[in-house]
């Protein structure tokens, strides 16, 4: 059995963060192992460390994000990460709305019930994202879901004039950016990941073919 991992109190990317909200992310966290059991949408070795590695991790990407964001698509969402726990940090933002795309239908399952569980403002999409209608978005995330050059294919559909890219991205970044840069343009900036210390948030900016 997998025991219920404590939560650090001194989290950078939680600090600001309401009692209502912390409230949230707990019965999130407690969702998500009691469904770790049946099926992987984490590390088991990452289990312990789950509000530092995962959620924390995911929350920082909102501060990044303009306040007037609130169309968010999350690429690849897996377990929620970082998009419900960007919803969840969005809720009761007038008009938000997360759009969660992941195929697999069981994490898609754990989606739906961690939605209704937490009252996020998320729309779980069960299909691939390439057979999605396309539509604009103020931010689009994706957390360990693809190199960045077939990463952008897939976000492209929903790239309009002024949406942010908030990508988590490890230490091959750069390479990365150099293989995307062959096929698109765009305007980028890396900073620091808080909770990784290989890590960085790449944000970036109007996206085009070449």
């Amino acid at each position: 059995m997998i025991a219920r991992p404590p939560r650090p109190e001194a989290l950078p990317a939680l600090q600001n963060v309401s009692r209502e909200t912390i409230e949230r992310l707990e019965v999130y966290a407690e969702l998500l192992i009691k469904w770790q059991k049946a099926i992987n949408l984490i590390g088991p070795a990452t289990a312990a460390v789950l509000w530092s590695r995962h959620i924390a991790d995911s929350a920082q990407i909102v501060a990044m994000a303009p306040e007037t964001a609130r169309i968010w698509v999350d690429l690849g969402s897996g377990a929620g990460l970082p998009g419900l726990v960007a919803a969840i940090l969005l809720t009761g933002r007038a008009n938000a709305q997360v759009h969660l795309f992941e195929s697999d239908q069981r994490k898609a399952a754990f989606l739906r019930e961690a939605v209704r569980v937490t009252g996020a403002p998320a729309t779980v999409h069960d299909a691939r994202v390439e057979s999605t209608a396309p539509f604009a978005a103020d931010v689009v995330t994706a957390r360990a879901f693809a190199p960045l050059d077939r990463l952008l294919e897939y976000a492209a559909p929903f790239w309009g004039e002024h949406t942010l890219g908030l990508f988590h991205k490890g230490r091959n970044v750069r390479d990365e950016l150099d293989a995307a840069g062959k096929r698109w343009r765009f305007t980028y900036h890396l900073a620091a990941s808080q909770t990784d210390s290989s890590g960085s948030i790449l944000t970036l900016r109007s996206l085009s073919r070449v």
